[in-house]
């Protein structure tokens, strides 16, 4: 969902060196090259990605006007993509882990860049249901497998370092693949943002054919052995910490171009130029939650996070129908959003020893659980007539669900840390 940076031991690399990380594309050796080139094409299937995720959310009142349904069941759309995400991501995982990574990638790409010009071609909204929900299932497999890919493609000790090269794309999408998607939604046709997709599918088909090395299948153990995550109760609180408390921002974002223009009053051209804007948000608020896990425990650095965007969505409530404050509380509400996504994942990595590529599945399933949660559930309070900003005071619910969450798992890490073994002999 986000660019996130990481040392080999699981520790986020510090703001100064946001940049060094790019040295790795810059490297003219043959053997860099290659991988350069590797992960660029990992980087444009994170594109495609983030670009279909999102545009949903600036596209949903073309959709609707044009399928002759209202804002709320059009939002069921988005809750279809993320659902595909949870189905498929640990599935498709666990069916692929005996494949080689290139033959696994080049058909999830097959799999996003067809999905997505069904879409395109959907002449009704049941058959765009079922296209967005078979859109969503490639999602966090290839985030999970791609992951794994870029591990290995990197020298060594520059591991993190190229996997946060591919979540780069998350990036890239939010800065300017959606906008350029909204725009066009508005400006054509909403079908035309899928042909954008589906065309970004096929570019990134052919890097990952002519660039993508033929690695050796290597599995990260039995499927027991991978479940065996499950069975901690710091994983379970992390996925409630990911699928509900960032439903908060699903909340927001989902219905944020009719909250933009029925509220805030923004014509609808200027629609994809302020998502540009929470775009610029989340790429800060991105290198802003690095920088305070890096400082202080992710789990802490999560439950405040947390907290902070439950008071920025009730801000959004009361400072929607301002233009300048609305803007102010995009920026500042994407930023917060997208600043948890580092913090859950290291949390996430720490807590699944041995199965990081299933982990990082059910890290992308978690984030689009919460995408689905916030959608449905936010749409809940339109129907029923209370307006485009009823939906924050559902995400305010969902953040201190999650904030919750968080401080049990503090609580439980500080008291693991206390229990310090007796050393005092034991009579035998």
């Amino acid at each position: 969902m986000s660019v996130v940076f990481y040392r080999q031991d699981a520790g986020i690399i510090r703001g100064a060196e946001y940049v060094e990380y790019f040295c790795l594309l810059q490297d003219c050796s043959h053997t860099n090259k290659k991988m350069k080139k590797s992960l660029l094409a990992l980087m444009l299937g994170g594109l495609a990605l983030g670009t279909t995720e999102f545009v949903m959310m600036g596209i949903l009142p073309d959709i609707a006007k044009d399928l002759d349904i209202s804002i709320p069941v059009a939002g069921h759309l988005i809750s279809a993509y993320a659902l595909g995400v949870v189905i498929g991501a640990p599935l498709l995982v666990i069916l692929a882990g005996t494949y080689p990574p290139k033959k696994i990638l080049l058909a999830l790409v097959m799999m996003i860049t067809g999905f997505n010009a069904l879409s395109m071609l959907a002449p009704g909204y049941d058959l765009l249901f079922l296209t967005r929900l078979l859109s969503g299932l490639p999602h966090g497999a290839f985030f999970g497998v791609g992951a794994v890919v870029a591990s290995r493609l990197a020298d060594k000790g520059k591991e993190a370092q190229a996997v946060s090269i591919m979540f780069a794309g998350l990036t890239v999408a939010n800065l300017a693949g959606v906008p350029l998607g909204t725009y066009i939604g508005h400006h054509i046709d909403w079908r035309y943002a899928f042909v954008l997709i589906a065309f970004i599918g096929l570019v990134t088909l052919l890097c990952v054919q002519l660039w993508m090395p033929r690695l050796e299948a290597k599995s990260d153990g039995s499927l027991k052995e991978q479940m065996r995550f499950f069975r901690s109760a710091d994983a379970w609180l992390i996925i409630c910490i990911t699928a509900i408390g960032t439903g908060g921002l699903f909340c927001w974002i989902s219905y944020i171009a009719p909250l933009l223009t029925e509220v805030s009053g923004f014509a609808p051209e200027s629609v994809p130029y302020i998502l540009a804007f929470a775009g610029l948000g989340m790429v800060f608020g991105n290198i802003l939650g690095g920088w305070l896990a890096d400082r202080f425990s992710p789990a802490k650095t999560s439950a405040a996070l947390l907290v902070a965007m439950a008071v920025s969505l009730i801000l959004v409530y009361f400072v929607s129908y301002n233009k300048a404050f609305a803007l102010i509380m995009t920026f500042l509400t994407g930023g917060i959003a997208f600043a948890l996504a580092a913090p859950i994942q290291v949390l996430m990595i720490q807590a699944a020893k041995g199965a990081e590529m299933l982990a990082a599945a059910v890290s992308q399933a978690c984030f689009n659980l919460g995408n689905a949660l916030g959608a449905y559930l936010g749409g809940l309070p339109i129907a029923a007539g209370l307006g485009y900003t009823a939906p924050e005071w559902v995400g305010v619910l969902m953040a201190l669900t999650g904030a919750l969450a968080a401080a049990g798992l503090i609580r439980i890490q500080q008291k693991r840390e206390t229990e310090v073994p007796d050393p005092t002999p034991q009579p035998v």
